[in-house]
């Protein structure tokens, strides 16, 4: 072999080794999540004693369904336009659930998806809507609109067009609100981070020459 093929083999496999250790590290990793899971944070929260344990876990909890709502609230339209294609293509109440449990966002999805598993064991839509609506205050509308097409038999097209542009109106709202603060959030680093750091690479460095020349 030539010397530059010898020399590509050793840089190759001292590049592959941190890689190959690394993805070994992640499957090990893997292997043990499946055989043993951990007890999350919020139980061993709940297991915790006196009054500190308890207020952590209801900031975590707050904490948790806030993030819940606002990733719903994301995805709402999305899933809104995935039910009014099969509401509109001639689908039921629970086969519009059906498949907005399989082919909506994530956080969407899995909300639909208990509602599922809640009729396969037995239990009626609305039943399984109302829970819904209780669980998740965001999917509340879509849950009353489902609800009364399923009792009623009530045309639920209309209203689910008109609640996903409700829901896209909202996300912009929301999404302004953002970018109105977003200047406000930016004065903590420019104030205490940007204007020392140029004070010091600019104010300073004059300051101690001229004190040099005194």
């Amino acid at each position: 072999m030539s010397l530059p093929l010898l020399l590509g083999l050793a840089w190759g496999g001292i590049v592959a080794a941190p890689i190959a250790g690394c993805a070994r590290r992640v499957a090990v990793r893997a292997r043990l999540s499946r055989q043993a899971r951990p007890v999350p944070i919020a139980g061993r929260l709940r297991r915790a004693a006196g009054p500190l344990g308890r207020v952590l876990r209801d900031g975590f909890g707050r904490r948790a369904e806030r993030r819940l709502a606002v990733e719903l609230e994301r995805e709402l339209p999305a899933a809104l336009d995935l039910m009014v294609v099969a509401v509109g293509a001639g689908a039921t109440p629970a086969a519009s659930v059906a498949l907005g449990a399989r082919w909506a966002p994530s956080h969407v999805g899995a909300a639909l998806a208990r509602v599922v598993a809640a009729t396969r064991l037995g239990g009626s839509l609305v039943d399984a809507l109302a829970e819904l609506a209780g669980d998740c205050p965001a999917l509340a509308p879509l849950a009353e609109i489902l609800t009364a097409g399923t009792r009623l038999g009530a045309p639920a097209s209309a209203a689910l067009i008109r609640l996903a542009d409700e829901a896209r109106a909202g996300a912009r709202r929301r999404a302004e609100t953002r970018a109105r603060t977003l200047p406000v959030k930016l004065l903590f680093p420019l104030v205490f981070l940007v204007l020392p750091a140029f004070g010091l690479l600019t104010v300073a460095p004059a300051l101690l020459s001229a004190m040099s020349r005194l």
